[in-house]
């Protein structure tokens, strides 16, 4: 049993990662969950009260704030932006998982580490977006900031394992996705129940459209310079069908190490969850079979390049790329742009952007709303 019970908090608790991190919180008496966000289900929320009892609880409308006080009277409810704001600064310390998607999880971040809370990240565009104010805001509030992405977190064990000054390259895989037996000719006529078919992963629908694309595995490569201070040009990305192997070091005697693990979130999560001590969680161990990896095909893939360009560039060109892709996805998904046309949305926002060094956080999200704004406009979205 661990030393302590251990606070948590959790953003996005009705999610995939969240309600994993809930499963395993779930009558587990090393931790209390002190403060959730949960989703615009109302079903999901209430399965989920009926197991928990946060102190704090932040809803996604104010419709819902009508309701939920009545049925649950001994939770705190807040709602919407500012309520996620609530839960990451509420004042009992603890580690907060930020299972949010998309650009919504940056400033409650950021207020989660000024107040003091240690950090399980899931979500990668709080570093995309604003690496180094996080990596400042960590050291200066001496908090710890802990992978939850598979391939990060396999990242930080196998470099745990070794002396850095060894390392001399990493590498993430990339199961190239729901579409990647089809080449770019085939790419035209994509429905949005094609592009959701990842043969892997059961994942939201935002994430499994960025998998198709290779926009994840972009925004994974600016996650992994910022968490690990390695150059862009010592990452590499690698097509592995199978994905069982989810990360790579290589080392300057000529050896490689590779993690392997079945696709179960709960491993990183479990892992997370416990840091320092070791994780409760025992899945089987996974039994090796044929394993196939390719060299990354740029050309067939082009939104990682730009993700590796716009990463060696820096400053608010991060900010654009995903801006660019979380609108371009977000139509795609209500049906108002063909699939290729996510691929044209980002280049042109991001190709035709000037660029801001050092941006601040205000900067940051200016920006972030302007080009969504720019590009819901012009698709005339609702």
């Amino acid at each position: 049993m661990a030393s302590s019970v251990k606070n948590i908090y959790i953003l996005g608790a009705g999610g995939s990662i969240g309600l994993q991190t809930l499963e395993l919180l779930d009558n587990n008496p090393d931790f209390n969950v002190v403060g959730l966000s949960l989703s615009s289900k109302d079903d999901i929320n209430h399965t989920i009260l009926s197991h928990f009892k946060p102190e704090i609880c932040s809803l996604r409308t104010k419709e819902q704030l009508k309701t939920y006080p009545k049925m649950y009277p001994d939770i705190k409810f807040v709602y919407g932006d500012e309520g996620l704001i609530e839960v990451a600064t509420y004042p009992k310390s603890g580690l907060l998982i930020n299972a949010l998607s998309g650009s919504i999880g940056l400033k409650s971040t950021v207020k989660a580490i000024e107040s003091g809370k240690d950090i399980g990240l899931a979500n990668k565009e709080t570093l995309v977006m604003a690496g180094p104010i996080i990596k400042e805001l960590v050291m200066k509030h001496k908090v710890m900031l802990l992978p939850i992405d598979s391939e990060h977190y396999a990242l930080w064990q196998l470099l745990s394992k070794v002396n850095r000054s060894d390392v001399c390259k990493i590498a993430i895989t990339a199961s190239g996705g729901a579409l990647r037996d089809l080449d770019r000719r085939e790419l035209d006529n994509i429905k949005i129940s094609d592009a959701l078919s990842h043969p892997n992963w059961q994942m939201g629908p935002k994430i499994t459209i960025d998998s198709a694309t290779m926009v994840n595995k972009g925004l994974e490569v600016i996650e992994a310079h910022h968490l690990f201070s390695i150059p862009y040009e010592n990452i590499e990305t690698i097509l592995h069908s199978e994905s069982l192997v989810h990360a790579i070091i290589y080392l300057k005697d000529g050896t490689s190490i590779k993690s392997i693990s079945a696709n179960d979130m709960k491993i990183p999560i479990s892992g997370v969850l416990y840091f320092p001590e070791e994780s409760k969680y025992n899945p089987p161990i996974t039994n090796l079979e044929t394993l196939t990896f390719k060299p990354m095909d740029y050309i067939r893939y082009p939104m990682l390049h730009l993700a590796y360009e716009v990463g060696k560039l820096g400053g608010i060109l991060p900010t654009i790329y995903n801006a660019s892709n979380e609108a371009a996805v977000n139509l795609f998904l209500d049906g108002k742009i063909s699939f290729r046309e996510i691929e044209s949305i980002i280049l042109k926002y991001t190709l035709s952007a000037d660029n801001i060094l050092n941006p601040t956080l205000e900067e940051i999200l200016e920006v972030d709303k302007a080009i969504k704004q720019k590009i819901y406009n012009a698709y005339n979205k609702e």
